[in-house]
């Protein structure tokens, strides 16, 4: 009789348990899988969305503990590329005016294939003799005359001397030109600079909730003591923030657009070093034309064809009629239609890949564009050529994405989760341009997201090792731009960096930051012609 009272007591409690687990569940599904710790089952990484009510300023997530070691493992590496240099005067900062190129070696007459070395010495704006390096400097050998032009490789020793090496790509008047874009000691304040704050653009979201909307400031930290809504990439642990509007859910949130914020990290001393004046001064004087010629050398042998590559040495190659010809290897003539039949080609990242997406159209008048219903330049796009079997589609990248227009959020994501999501094989060609709207904030965002993208490469090659990957280096911009948000230096170390990250990756690279300086195009959006040179490398590589 004990035993049977026992069991139904047994029975009772059990029922009871079951009974406050079921309510718990179905009131607060949330906190369960939470207390857990088990992944939240939610499909899309701007869905998952929590509210918070900090008392102290919200910091980015933590990230995955490797990706974190890795992520100062590049930094460092920069750094010591970039050591502080403060000054008390403008006078004791590199003056172009002050300082001096000496062409080593010179020739009447100089051979096509051979190299010019230009020694340069840098003085400050009193003619004293700089002690240490860190100049930020463009070399580029150009003939206007013929539309040519090409990079030169810029040797510093670290004591006020640089070697300004160009490798001669054609016959004729050629002049040379070195540019101080910025002193060292303005190069170290850029760097101090652009690692203290996210709050040099600000971003204002739209919350649609049935008839009405609602705008709410957002950003990748919100220094903020009210509700937030948190758009967190469950797996890489990256995160956006909007305040959230009363009475609207974080679910709500439709479309995006930003301004810059009037904030600086310069001082008023720093700032002077960037006047439009002070930026890309040449320093080689009048006589910096040569002349060169053929000198009846041997024939040179016939190069390889271009294959998936890495970025190759400075300079990657020259300009000769407007026309790309790659220094270590040959272009063949392609047909762009045979050569994209059958093909998904993925291009992802920013309105610089999305310029292929314009050329390609227009290339191939029989691609049709598929109307996605969305709104806006910013807009997934997508074409196809249904005979050909061809497909292409552009999607702009995660957050941030910076510019005064207005754009939908509502299909954006990071391009990690595009790349987890793409079955791969050998007709996929997924292309990537990361960089441009990541200069305004600190650069460990930027090493992380490459990181981040890189594992996801990692992954999908290991499943589909047929699958061809091409990243797009960022272009040169403007010289006139905003530049503590958008100065080429901070392109350049975003450059360097993404080079050390991709360099184990059987990934091709197209090298647009050296094209666009040998094309001297200094715009962000260079024009159809430099966009033509850098999709027949493309073609090379993936036919």
């Amino acid at each position: 009789m004990k035993t049977m009272t026992s069991r139904k007591a047994l029975w009772v409690l059990l029922l009871i348990v079951i009974f406050w687990v079921s309510f718990t569940v179905f009131r607060n599904p949330l906190k369960i899988w939470v207390q857990f710790k088990l992944p939240v089952p939610l499909s899309r990484w701007n869905l998952v969305t929590t509210s918070s009510c900090p008392t102290v300023p919200l910091n980015l997530p933590v990230s995955p503990k490797g990706t974190e070691l890795r992520v100062r493992e590049v930094l460092e590496k920069l750094d010591q590329q970039i050591p502080p240099r403060p000054f008390t005067h403008l006078n004791t900062t590199t003056s172009a005016t002050h300082s001096t190129a000496t062409i080593l070696n010179p020739r009447d007459t100089h051979c096509v294939g051979d190299k010019v070395d230009v020694l340069l010495e840098a003085r400050d704006h009193l003619g004293h003799r700089k002690e240490y390096g860190g100049d930020f400097l463009r070399a580029r050998m150009s003939s206007p005359a013929l539309k040519a032009g090409a990079s030169g490789k810029v040797t510093d020793f670290n004591n006020g001397t640089y070697l300004v090496s160009f490798t001669l790509f054609w016959e004729g008047p050629v002049a040379l030109s070195v540019l101080l874009i910025h002193p060292s000691e303005g190069v170290s304040a850029l760097w101090r600079a652009r690692k203290q704050g996210y709050d040099r653009v600000i971003f204002t979201g739209r919350f649609v909730n049935g008839t009405s909307q609602v705008h709410t400031e957002c950003a990748l930290v919100l220094n903020s003591s009210v509700e937030l809504c948190q758009y967190l990439d469950a797996q890489d642990q990256e995160a956006f923030y909007c305040v959230k509007p009363p009475n609207v859910p974080c679910a709500a949130l439709t479309h995006m657009k930003s301004k810059n914020k009037e904030v600086s990290y310069l001082s008023q001393q720093e700032r002077s070093l960037f006047e439009r004046s002070n930026i890309g001064v040449e320093i080689m004087g009048k006589s910096n034309v040569i002349s060169v010629s053929k000198c009846n050398k041997k024939a040179v042998p016939a190069k390889e064809r271009c294959k998936l590559r890495k970025a190759s040495a400075v300079p990657s190659g020259h300009v000769w009629k407007n026309t790309w010809t790659p220094a270590s290897c040959s272009l063949a003539p392609i047909k762009m239609k045979d050569c994209l039949r059958g093909k998904f080609i993925y291009l992802m990242g920013d309105s610089t890949i999305r310029q292929w997406m314009e050329y390609f159209k227009s290339s191939v008048n029989t691609l049709r564009s598929v109307d996605l219903h969305e709104t806006g330049k910013l807009q997934h796009q997508l074409a196809v050529d249904l005979d050909e079997n061809i497909k292409i589609q552009w999607k702009k990248h995660g957050y941030p994405f910076i510019g005064s227009l207005v754009y939908s959020v509502k299909e954006m994501e990071y391009i990690a989760r595009i790349i987890d999501r793409t079955g791969g094989e050998k007709n996929t060609v997924i292309v990537i341009s990361l960089g441009q709207h990541f200069r305004p904030f600190p650069i460990d965002l930027f090493i992380r997201r490459a990181l981040n993208v890189h594992k996801a490469l990692q992954r999908l090659l290991l499943r589909s090792p047929d699958t061809m990957v091409v990243l797009k280096t960022e272009n040169i911009r403007e010289m006139s731009s905003d530049v503590e948000r958008l100065a080429d230096f901070h392109g350049y170390t975003q450059y360097l960096a993404l080079k050390d990250i991709f360099q184990d990756l059987n990934v091709g690279v197209i090298d647009a930051w050296d094209m666009t300086i040998a094309y001297g195009t200094n715009d962000v959006h260079p024009p159809q012609h430099v966009v033509g040179s850098q999709i027949n490398i493309f073609l090379n590589y993936i036919c």
